[in-house]
């Protein structure tokens, strides 16, 4: 499972940190050092929290399945269309809003390779002649949940299908902060044990 990028920086910001602190130390010295301060337990605690995150989010959308398209629609109510089921989703199941648009979802999200994709990121395809015009929720496996068109329902699709295929703009990872924690304060700059 990839790390999250502040969470990345933290494990580069300790390894710098623990070889200035001691030089000559080993592995086991720094095995040592993350363990008294708590910071692998944190980690693993912030892997879990993702990820059930990300279970939440895609079990949610599924549980929309045969909502109805719906242009400029936000909710199970009225319909959906894609950028509002996004948003939707998000809101409901992790608390972030999102912008409405998906050219704006696109701008505001974290560009990733297709081959990074994780349950929840974003899939973006150009379906009206134009970048970012579709969204969609990745689901794993090469399929995506999402609100297609008029007369169509959300739905679960094939990315490897030769529509999908020619059409990808890209994926895109929606950034949440990591929560506030004792462990991360302990751990900043000014700590007299990084030095």
């Amino acid at each position: 499972m990839r790390i999250a990028a502040p969470l990345a920086f933290l494990i580069a910001f300790l390894f710098a940190a623990s070889a200035q602190a001691s030089p000559s130390g080993t592995g086991d010295d720094l095995n040592e050092f993350l363990l008294n301060k708590g910071v692998i337990a944190r980690i693993d605690q912030v892997r879990q929290s993702v990820g059930l995150k990300a279970s939440e989010l895609v079990f949610t959308s599924m549980g929309f399945l045969g909502v109805p398209y719906r242009r400029g629609g936000n909710t199970a109510e009225t319909g959906f269309d894609c950028s509002g089921f996004v948003r939707a989703m998000y809101q409901q199941t992790v608390g972030l809003i999102l912008p409405r648009r998906a050219e704006q979802q696109a701008a505001a999200t974290q560009k990733i390779e297709r081959i990074d994709l994780q349950p929840g990121d974003l899939v973006f395809f150009n379906t009206m002649r134009r970048a970012f015009s579709h969204v969609g929720i990745y689901i794993g496996e090469g399929k995506f949940i999402h609100s297609p068109k008029p007369g169509a329902q959300v739905r679960v699709e094939n990315m490897g299908l030769a529509y999908w295929t020619h059409r990808f703009d890209g994926a895109r990872r929606v950034q949440t902060a990591l929560p506030h924690t004792p462990v991360l304060e302990a751990l900043s700059p000014g700590d007299p044990t990084l030095r």
